[in-house]
């Protein structure tokens, strides 16, 4: 298992655009941060060291579960009928069944040791919401969270009560932000900018609180790179490695654990794989938005973030994916996507569930919506190498299991489930509120 964390950025050709105060334009610096985040975490997220160890008490709690299995998909590799070798690192052996404890746990712990009390964050199929809650009772912390997918996953919420948090609707008539959104569109389906815009502030207008987020910023990708660190060893143990590293990517911590070890030892010289993300074609920030300063969230209450974008009053439609529906992208996914060394694809929701349906019916694990989308691309590009007779090896991140995720899977079998065509005309309304186009400063 690996003791400490992978930070991208002092690798990188050139360092990714900071982050601005939106009252100055100024780049931000750590007091900027202070009302949200523990000093340690504002520290990680600015860091320029290459590694960062993980603290023991953090270990000890990913003794839990980690390190997690990486399988060949042999049975999957059988029906397709493909020279390919087909790995998937399985991260929903972790108590929640997803990635996201990776991060939660340090996140939690990190503002346990600033006396932190309580904890608020946005979540989006629950898995996040989840993780903090189970994080935050091991460290004697109180969560509390909104979240986008409230009634289409209840069992999510439930296993978030079960932990001892406390769960609202997103939009909420807690929060000021809510109650604009909900006044302006009653039937708002929600969108995890909108959870976030609740959950910031809450903790900003609460002294016990701080804010903890499940993807996007840097120090969150940081503690889910022991997926990549842990997948390097695994494949080394035998004699593989990688020709194509595919993860589905929403705000981008999935991706990023994944990717971020994979592309350091590329940049290194020793290997060469294609690393591609693939995202919903419902909410495509990598392949139909720009690369721009926007808010993290759709009320406006964060700081501007250079990334890739829909605009943050964009509301992705209710896909069951409910962990992709994100208006942005990381900033250091972005970044390095503007580098040219990763791609992105978009793939529609009945394609993956269509994978989904393969692999489980294959491997025998029912995959969460989420990494579907990489399953779908990892399946296309092995029916590829069955038309080549190329026997590449690829590797992708199963970033959680679905089984609290049954009733998409029950529409999906019944052809209830459609695929929702995204006009231009509503990216364009949505680009045309992009801070940056009403700026000349950015």
């Amino acid at each position: 298992m690996p003791t400490r964390w992978y930070n991208l950025v002092p690798d990188l050709p050139m360092p990714p655009p900071p982050p601005l105060n939106p009252a100055t334009l100024l780049p931000l610096v750590a007091e900027d941060l202070e009302s949200i985040f523990p000093r340690s975490l504002i520290e990680q997220e600015m860091s320029l060291e290459k590694y960062i160890a993980i603290p023991k008490e953090v270990l000890e709690v990913y003794k839990l579960w980690r390190p997690t299995p990486l399988y060949r998909a042999r049975r999957l590799e059988k029906l397709l009928d493909t020279p390919a070798r087909i790995y998937y690192k399985y991260e929903g052996v972790s108590p929640v069944g997803s990635h996201k404890p990776n991060t939660a746990v340090p996140q939690a712990w990190y503002n346990a040791q600033a006396g932190v009390k309580k904890l608020t964050t946005e979540t989006g199929a629950g898995q996040w919401g989840a993780s903090l809650a189970f994080a935050c009772k091991l460290f004697d912390m109180e969560a509390s969270g909104v979240r986008a997918s409230y009634d289409s996953k209840p069992y999510r919420r439930m296993l978030m009560e079960l932990w001892g948090g406390t769960v609202h609707p997103s939009p909420s008539t807690v929060t000021q932000a809510g109650r604009d959104i909900l006044a302006k569109d009653p039937n708002t389906p929600g969108s995890l900018g909108i959870a976030i815009s609740e959950a910031v502030e809450v903790a900003a207008s609460d002294p016990t609180a701080k804010y903890a987020l499940g993807s996007v910023l840097s120090h969150v990708l940081l503690h889910q790179t022991v997926i990549g660190e842990e997948a390097l060893q695994q494949l080394a143990m035998v004699g593989e490695t990688p020709d194509l590293v595919i993860g589905c990517t929403g705000g981008g911590s999935n991706f990023g654990g994944l990717a971020f070890p994979l592309l350091r030892e590329k940049m290194a010289g020793n290997m060469n794989p294609i690393i591609r993300a693939v995202e919903p074609e419902a909410c495509p920030s990598l392949t139909r938005g720009v690369y721009a300063y926007d808010f993290g969230d759709t009320a406006g209450l964060t700081p501007l973030l250079k990334m890739h974008t829909l605009g943050a009053q964009f509301i992705p439609d209710p896909i069951h994916a409910g962990g992709l529906r994100y208006h942005g992208m990381s900033p250091l996914i972005s970044h390095v996507k503007e580098l040219g060394l990763i791609e992105a694809v978009a793939v529609p929701q009945v394609d993956c569930f269509k994978a989904a349906l393969q692999f489980s019916q294959t491997e025998g694990i029912v995959p969460a919506p989420e990494p579907t989308h990489a399953l779908a691309e990892a399946i296309k590009e092995a029916l590829k190498c069955r038309e080549t007779g190329e026997g590449k090896v690829i590797l992708t991140a199963l970033c959680g299991h679905g089984l609290l995720d049954l009733p998409a899977y029950d529409k999906f079998i019944h052809g209830a489930l459609e695929d929702i065509p995204l006009p231009s005309a509503k990216l364009d309304a949505a680009f045309a509120s992009l801070p940056s186009r009403s700026s000349t400063s950015l």
